[in-house]
């Protein structure tokens, strides 16, 4: 092929118009004629026994429909599987129950359901509903909860629900050898995905028998999940998925559906359930907090020479995704560095605290704060340039991670990430107040994209040139508003020659489009990407062989050209593709294709000691950023962040621009702001008046530094950036604000409290 003509551009998203005219409907825009309202009954305990809950008053409220509790679910407990194995053992099956049975296990958690004709009689029936609890005392802490005798969060005879370990050399001789050793502890707490679309849905019987449900979710295949919770058989329940405003990684569970479908289920009626921002806050899954207790060995010469790592995440009241945040923490907990001796040992405990889940990082932005700190202070207490530190002990192309061995055969961008990041910090601003104190800070990583290569991951996608030229293509693809279903538009329009204004996408019906995963793990570029390049070249292909036959040409000389076929030695020499269109349906050539990728697949390695390739690639960066600190208040305003990455390929130069940008903003919100606080399990965070995220008066100026390898996996050699691309600014920040006052903040979120009081024992 010639040039690229419309993959790497910076074009308008093929929803773009839709979204900014306000004509795009989501989820909760949605109504159906003679449906009822559903409302959940949330536990007030975060511990308690439920010795009885009586529904009686509520039923006989004139307009309600329906009250459901755990003994009329046909499936109350159940496993969500995000179409991964179950075969890697404990904790994995992501467990959860509908409704509270017997007892709850975090505040908030679903009791009993209602569907009223009306929202208000809804509420009113929930009032009704009477539940007599006995507390129990609960346990709040992940290292409480480990201890022998704590209160057991399940049924199970500990509170321990994942294992995961690494290691290779001798740490003991690598300790007893380095020059200098650092040792320390660093924490995380909650973060909420703070998403502006809140968890929404509808449900519906149609003429078939079959349940519908539009829903906002970033996993359609959750239709197998409410079928099973429904005890009925998987093609009676069909997914139709919207655009979503936005997830995070917090629509990637079941939010609404299960809820709705038992309503549907009951009354025959369309169900439609919205979740007001309190509950939102209260009753989703959060980013998960961990205790890392570090110690790092280094020669003088900077050069690492042993880690000794011990993470403990709080899963909160359930597993659900908990044993694989904890994997891909275990696997992140060395970073991107050569290290010789290496032990890493990471536990995720229940706990009776609002649950924890995906969020965008999936495990890698928690340890990256405790090992990018550590390097920070190495290169102060051996007088190394930061830049320096990292050149020294970056893994490059045709080295291994240190926790697992995998082998980086692709281009490793490092130390160029960091090179560019640092520099293009430009000179050092003067402060010209004595109290305002100026720093920067460096930090790198590595980020996975695609699934762990144990999953048997697939995507398929279905293209179609029609007779008049136009492009239809099908792809379970959900949109998470990163501009996933414009991605395979603009695949589509390059290899067809087609413009993005003939291409039409139906996406994310379990019904009507190809299944292609879950928009997770920063797979879809990487797995729908190759899927729909697979099928528009099919399709490409057949169409220049018929091209060849009318020009009287070898078809390797053909390119497709804003909708021409032409000869690549000599443009005056074309065909239109309409014709050569024409010319394959007379001769019976069928211009579609249904094409699955896979990726690579390796066995289930030994949790205990993982070894080997854990993920297809990673995606590899460098993130710097300058802050000034008020010393009489303790604010930090953060003056400029340089994100650097390297994204492979960008199909398209502005949405990948978008990913780092915002994952900048995202990730500076868990530095410096963000702070989702339970006391004993009772969140006191719940609405946007108490949980402060950045606004647009708080995001400094962002550049971004766009490195094309092409060495990724993805189409045209593309990387995964919307995970990576948040995963290592808070430590940059840490280090700023050090650089800036001399006191490390060794727990998330730095806020001014905590600088004053470091700033009082210095």
């Amino acid at each position: 092929m010639s040039k690229h003509k419309i993959v790497g551009k910076p074009i308008p998203r093929y929803d773009a118009r839709a979204k900014v005219t306000g004509s795009l409907k989501y989820a909760d825009d949605f109504t159906l004629p003679g449906m009822l309202y559903g409302k959940v009954l949330r536990s007030i305990y975060p511990a308690a026994k439920i010795l009885s809950i009586d529904t009686t008053e509520a039923k006989k409220l004139k307009g309600v429909k329906a009250v459901l509790t755990a003994k009329d679910v046909p499936n109350n407990e159940t496993v969500t599987r995000f179409g991964q194995s179950t075969e890697v053992g404990k904790g994995f099956e992501g467990l959860y129950r509908v409704l509270a049975d017997k007892k709850v296990r975090f505040m908030g958690e679903a009791v009993a359901l209602v569907a009223a004709e009306t929202e208000e009689i809804a509420e009113q029936a929930l009032d009704l509903i009477k539940v007599d609890y006995e507390p129990l005392p609960g346990v709040f802490d992940p290292e409480e909860a480990m201890k022998p005798g704590a209160y057991l969060v399940g049924e199970s005879d500990t509170n321990i629900i994942g294992e995961f370990g690494c290691s290779q050399g001798d740490v003991e001789k690598g300790f007893a050898e380095s020059d200098i050793i650092i040792e320390d502890t660093y924490r995380v707490t909650f973060q909420d995905h703070a998403f502006m679309e809140p968890e929404s849905g509808i449900s519906w019987i149609d003429d078939y028998g079959v349940l519908n449900i539009r829903v906002s979710s970033q996993v359609i295949e959750h239709f197998r999940d409410v079928a099973d919770v429904l005890g009925i058989p998987h093609n009676k329940v069909r997914y139709i998925g919207t655009i979503i405003g936005g997830g995070f990684g917090g629509k990637e569970d079941i939010t609404v559906e299960s809820y709705i479908a038992l309503l549907t289920w009951y009354t025959k009626k369309p169900v439609r359930l919205v979740y007001n921002r309190d509950e939102t806050f209260m009753c989703h899954s959060k980013r998960h907090p961990f205790v890392m207790k570090y110690k790092v060995g280094a020669k003088k010469d900077g050069k690492l020479f042993a880690l000794e790592a011990e993470l403990i995440g709080d899963s909160g009241g359930y597993p659900y995704l908990s044993a694989w945040v904890t994997l891909y923490a275990t696997v992140n907990a060395a970073g991107p560095y050569v290290i010789p001796n290496v032990r890493v040992k990471a536990d995720v405990v229940l706990t009776n605290n609002t649950f924890t889940s995906a969020n965008r990082g999936f495990g890698a932005p928690q340890p990256n704060v405790a090992y990018e700190s550590i390097m920070d202070e190495l290169s102060r207490k051996l007088n190394i340039d930061p830049v320096e530190m990292r050149r020294i002990n970056c893994i490059t192309t045709g080295g291994a991670l240190s926790t697992t061995g995998q082998v980086f055969n692709t281009y490793v961008a490092f130390p160029e990430a960091a090179e560019k990041a640092w520099e293009a910090l430009g000179e050092p601003t003067e402060s010209k107040d004595d109290n305002i104190k100026i720093g920067r800070g460096l930090a790198v990583g590595l980020m996975s994209y695609g699934r762990m290569t144990f999953l048997h991951d697939t995507s398929r996608c279905y293209v179609k040139l029609e007779s008049d030229g136009s492009v239809l293509i099908r792809s379970g693809i959900p949109d998470l508003g990163a501009g996933q279903i414009s991605l395979l538009c603009q695949i589509v329009a390059e290899e067809l020659g087609v413009p993005m204004s003939k291409i039409r996408i139906y996406h994310s019906d379990t019904a009507l489009t190809p299944l292609a995963g879950t928009t997770t793990a920063t797979r879809q570029c990487y797995m729908s990407g190759n899927a729909t390049l697979k099928a528009a070249r099919e399709v490409r292909g057949r169409i220049l062989k018929k091209a060849a036959e009318i020009l009287n040409v070898n078809e390797g000389n053909l390119d497709i050209v804003d909708e021409n076929v032409v000869v690549t030695y000599d443009p005056s020499q074309y065909v239109s593709l309409n014709k050569v269109v024409k010319a394959c349906d007379s001769a019976g050539i069928e211009l579609f294709c249904e094409a699955q990728f896979n990726a690579p697949f390796t066995p289930v390695p030994d949790l205990s000691n993982i070894r080997g390739t854990t993920h297809p690639d990673f995606t590899f960066g460098a993130q710097s950023a300058e802050v000034a600190v008020d010393i009489e208040t303790g604010q930090v305003k953060v003056k400029k962040i340089v994100t650097c990455y390297d994204v492979g390929k960008a199909i398209n130069k502005a949405a990948v621009e978008g990913q780092m940008e915002g994952g900048s903003i995202y990730g500076m919100g868990y530095a410096l702001y963000e702070d989702y606080q339970l006391e004993k399990g009772v969140p006191k965070t719940v609405s946007f008046a108490e949980y402060r995220i950045p606004s647009s008066l708080d995001v400094p100026e962002v550049e971004t530094i766009l490195i094309e390898s092409g060495g990724g996996l993805g189409p045209y050699g593309a990387k995964g950036i919307g995970e990576p691309a948040c995963s290592i600014i808070a430590p940059a920040l840490i280090n700023a604000v050090y650089d800036a006052v001399g006191v490390r903040i060794k727990s998330l979120p730095i806020t001014p409290d905590k600088i004053l009081k470091a700033l009082k024992e210095k």
